[in-house]
């Protein structure tokens, strides 16, 4: 195999908790991730060469290593360097869809794709513990985004359980194009604000990451409860994220309103998302939203929930 294309889903979060510090300096998080059917697509193609070589049909994203996808290609090379001497390096290009900085782990997927794509070319065979170990040295939404569907994620969010995949809910995506929102500042912020929260200790946390697990929003998980689901929505970081960007908080009161299962910001934003039961339901939220805040700068997409992350097409 020379060459192979995978499609490369975002991700929402349905609940994000920060439970406290680490001693590597990250958060301690509880989150349930949810994979969406909005994907990159990526073409990988042998190219005999040493290196490895990125372009993109979107302005703005970087084709240097800068670009996540190049270093999981690196890393894959650093990894199994004989097998990247006798097979070489790679061509990828990559057609953007998922929104930039958006919360919705566009970059993370990407390196993702990179990671399954070159172990099918370099026919590794690795098992999906050993890509999501080389994936958390690369971000830490690069597992989820390997395994997708419906998962808990845990530690800095590298540490994966799968959950039964929840099918059936349309989702609509919002984001301000221009707008921008740096996660660092986010997860610093909070820690500013909020330290005084922390769970502190080993005991603790687990006791406070045992509650997610057997929470509520677990409960309607594995009960497939749609409007509990959507009730249940949680994010920490909204704390901080929109009394600082009143444009996200107007984004998020106005995705809340008419036939919603519910809505919140994803990740550290800016996006905002709502659930809705039906295609059409997630439609009319759109020319709602439109409606009431008729902005061009303003993107709209209508998804679903996808059961998996990578794959290939």
């Amino acid at each position: 195999m020379e060459r192979c294309t995978l499609s490369a889903p975002a991700k929402i979060n349905l609940y994000l908790e920060i439970i406290g510090d680490r001693p590597d300096g990250y958060h301690e998080l509880a989150m349930i991730m949810q994979s969406v059917a909005l994907c990159d697509r990526l073409w990988l193609q042998v190219n005999g060469l040493e290196q490895f070589r990125l372009q993109c049909n979107t302005p703005g994203v970087p084709g240097d290593r800068s670009n996540l996808a190049l270093r999981a290609a690196e890393l894959m090379a650093q990894t199994y360097p004989e097998t990247h001497h006798n097979l070489g390096g790679l061509d990828i290009y990559l057609d953007k869809v998922i929104p930039i900085a958006a919360g919705l782990a566009g970059g993370s997927t990407d390196a993702a794709a990179v990671l399954v794509g070159l172990d099918l070319l370099w026919r590794q065979g690795l098992t999906q513990p050993e890509l999501w170990d080389l994936a958390a040295e690369l971000g830490s939404d690069v597992p989820f985004c390997i395994s997708g569907g419906t998962a808990l994620a845990s530690g800095r969010g590298e540490e994966i359980t799968p959950l039964p995949s929840m099918e059936g809910v349309s989702v609509v995506l919002a984001k301000h194009h221009s707008l921008a929102i740096s996660t660092p500042w986010a997860y610093k912020t909070f820690r500013e604000r909020f330290s005084h929260t922390y769970a502190t200790g080993d005991d603790a946390q687990a006791q406070r990451r045992q509650s997610l697990h057997a929470g509520p929003m677990m409960s309607a998980l594995l009960n497939h409860d749609k409007r509990e689901i959507g009730r249940l929505l949680y994010n920490d970081l909204e704390k901080v994220v929109l009394p600082e960007f009143p444009s996200v908080a107007r984004l998020r009161q106005v995705m809340s309103e008419g036939d919603v299962l519910g809505a919140m910001m994803s990740g550290s934003g800016p996006t905002v998302f709502a659930l809705t039961e039906t295609p059409e339901q997630a439609q009319s939220l759109c020319d709602h939203v439109k409606r009431e805040i008729p902005d061009e700068d303003l993107g709209l997409w209508v998804t679903e929930f996808c059961p998996t992350g990578v794959f290939v097409c």
